[in-house]
């Protein structure tokens, strides 16, 4: 029998692999040389985690943090480094999402026998 641990791991490694990723990796390392839009990608990440952890803690978005958030997402779509970072993260979210599918199958099919 396989170790589902090692399977895992060469999983890990091939995905590291993947042109996805690869293109991926070469986005943000073309942001990262970009020192302000750099800033403002960490600037927007960092608030997008807050709010996360504020509403995971039952609370409510305020009107500054809904004003907060329009003004950075506004900022962020004007900057083409970040919006190219975006959309080839949302490529690679789409392989990940594959794999997660057909990793979940015989938890799915459990429970619709």
């Amino acid at each position: 029998m396989a170790n589902i641990y090692d399977t895992a791991n060469q999983l890990e490694r091939e995905i590291r692999e993947l042109e996805q990723f690869q293109d991926l990796s070469g986005s943000f390392a073309e942001l990262k040389k970009n020192e302000e839009a750099y800033r403002l990608f960490k600037e927007f990440q960092t608030f997008q985690q807050e709010l996360q952890e504020k509403m995971s803690q039952g609370e409510d978005m305020t009107d500054e943090d809904a004003q907060r958030a329009q003004e950075l997402a506004q900022q962020v779509q004007q900057e083409p480094l970040i919006n190219d970072l975006m959309q080839k993260e949302q490529v690679f979210s789409t392989t990940i999402n594959d794999l997660n599918r057909i990793i979940m199958t015989p938890l799915r099919e459990l429970y619709e026998s």
